[in-house]
């Protein structure tokens, strides 16, 4: 979430004045505070005012995916799913590092939800713009998803490909992780 810390920033900078016209000084205070509140994980605060401001002015998509990820870091994933599939289409014009934010939200809600076939297109799409030392991640999910989909096939190779980026991009906490997939293939294959 801190890399998205300059692009809330500027997003302040630039959007503010237009969300002030006819609502004036307060409401460009309120947008300031909710962008505050955004950066600094207070995702409940955020939200609160953002819906408020998003009622009187229809906020533009980008204020609409902050919307979305508000709701999913409070765990209400229906409605983080709702903000966030409405924003992303509008979103292309943001940098990847912010883009896989709205992505792995989205994804991430729709798992949640065990809407497998709306998480992995999402999910695809966040391993083209998130990092390398990322991907492995969002690799393991799509696994998740299609063992869940009971296509064991494609759950393999998608744990496969996660194992690659893990042992490619070591992390000491990810010991387990990696034990896991060993097995998870194990038993993907066994039951081919």
């Amino acid at each position: 979430m801190k890399r998205l810390l300059s692009s809330i920033i500027l997003a302040c900078l630039t959007l503010a004045p237009a969300a002030a016209q006819g609502g004036g000084k307060a409401d460009t205070q309120k947008l300031g505070m909710a962008l505050d509140y955004f950066a600094g994980g207070k995702y409940h605060e955020a939200l609160m005012m953002f819906l408020k401001l998003d009622k009187k002015y229809k906020l533009n998509p980008r204020f609409k995916a902050y919307i979305g990820i508000c709701y999913y870091h409070e765990w209400e994933y229906a409605e983080a799913c709702k903000y966030l599939d409405e924003a992303i289409p509008e979103l292309d014009v943001y940098s990847p590092d912010e883009r896989s934010v709205y992505y792995n939200a989205a994804a991430e809600s729709h798992f949640e939800l065990s809407q497998y076939d709306k998480a992995v297109p999402l999910y695809e799409k966040l391993t083209l713009v998130c990092r390398p030392k990322e991907k492995g991640d969002a690799l393991f999910r799509l696994g998740f998803c299609y063992l869940f989909k009971e296509d064991k096939d494609k759950a393999a190779e998608y744990f496969k490909s996660a194992l690659a980026y893990y042992n490619k991009f070591p992390r000491k906490d990810r010991a387990s992780r990696i034990s896991q997939l060993e097995n998870m293939i194990k038993g993907c294959e066994s039951n081919m």
